[in-house]
């Protein structure tokens, strides 16, 4: 099978491709490198330094003819969005036209597209069930939602499939610690550095972390068949607090678990976990690494890159 994979030099897309490469299918990775690392990319799998909104992509498309294409391309900060939400449409909506665009002018199957949490907005229920409302309220989630409605609608036109993934809080080798990072990449890089940790509020605030190689799973398991149509959550469906994360990570890096304290942020949920049955039911997938293990091998990685 023929995937192309944008955003294929981030944290998540470069293990996408790895998992890919690993199954012997025919990889092409379509990145601008502005938050992506070119030493991320496997040697299989071509590097185009491209923009999604370039109109390259599509005659990259039209002539490799991709069977299917990830799309985890995007502008990923909420307080971007909030501060310039033009730039973030231009890139979350503009750049996933674009992509149908190529996706139609190349043939492919179906597109997989990463969506984000941030479309259910400040839930009603935790665990978010699968067919939970949408209630955006940034500019990014608007952009992610938007984005899904493209999705639909070339499918309507042009019989184009697709399944979004709605990915919970991802953690793991290779996620930077730079900007509005995972809260795992922050504790990890500053602990081993010996740098103070923020908690906001009083640290009781919960996220359902779920391991990158878990999300990757999802993601090979989309380009089959299985799925059409719908968004599925990935994520444990369990909730953990910040204190304890911080806990959990200080005794992984062997660091004093000490961390301060500061207001709480504005904006911030105070809770959050996705029901990950639906995506069992829908494509075989369940997260199989539980959050210790996972911390292990996030703090070694980035460990090692200190050596």
């Amino acid at each position: 099978m023929r995937v192309l994979v944008t955003g294929g030099a981030g944290f998540i897309g470069s293990h996408l491709v790895d998992a890919l490469l690993k199954q012997g299918h025919e990889v092409t990775v379509v990145d601008d490198l502005s938050s992506g690392r070119r030493d991320n990319v496997s040697e299989g799998a071509p590097l185009h330094v491209l923009d999604v909104r370039d109109p390259a992509l599509v005659e990259l498309a039209a002539a490799w003819r991709p069977e299917v294409i990830c799309h985890l391309a995007a502008q990923i900060s909420v307080r971007a969005s909030v501060a310039d939400p033009v730039h973030d449409a231009r890139v979350n909506v503009e750049g996933t036209a674009r992509v149908l665009t190529a996706a139609h002018r190349g043939g492919t199957r179906k597109v997989v597209f990463a969506s984000s949490v941030a479309v259910y907005g400040r839930p009603q229920a935790i665990p978010v069930p699968g067919d939970a409302a949408t209630d955006p309220r940034s500019p990014y989630a608007a952009s992610k939602l938007s984005a899904e409605t493209y999705l639909a609608s070339f499918k309507a036109l042009h019989g184009i499939d697709y399944t979004t993934l709605v990915l919970s809080n991802v953690y793991g080798p290779r996620q930077s610690p730079e900007g509005e990072a995972g809260v795992v990449a922050i504790f990890t890089d500053a602990l081993l550095s010996g740098a103070p940790t923020l908690l906001y509020g009083d640290g009781d605030q919960t996220r359902d972390y779920v391991y990158v190689e878990d999300v990757v799973d999802g993601f090979v398991m989309a380009c089959g068949p299985a799925g059409g149509g719908r968004r599925f959550n990935l994520g444990t469906g369990i909730q953990t607090t910040d204190r304890h994360l911080h806990t959990l990570v200080a005794a992984a890096a062997g660091a004093p678990d000490r961390p301060g304290f500061a207001p709480a942020r504005l904006g911030d949920l105070p809770a959050m976990a996705v029901d990950p049955l639906p995506a069992f039911e829908g494509l075989g997938w369940q997260p199989r690494t539980e959050l210790t293990t996972g911390l292990k091998a996030t703090v070694e990685w980035a460990r090692s890159r200190r050596r």
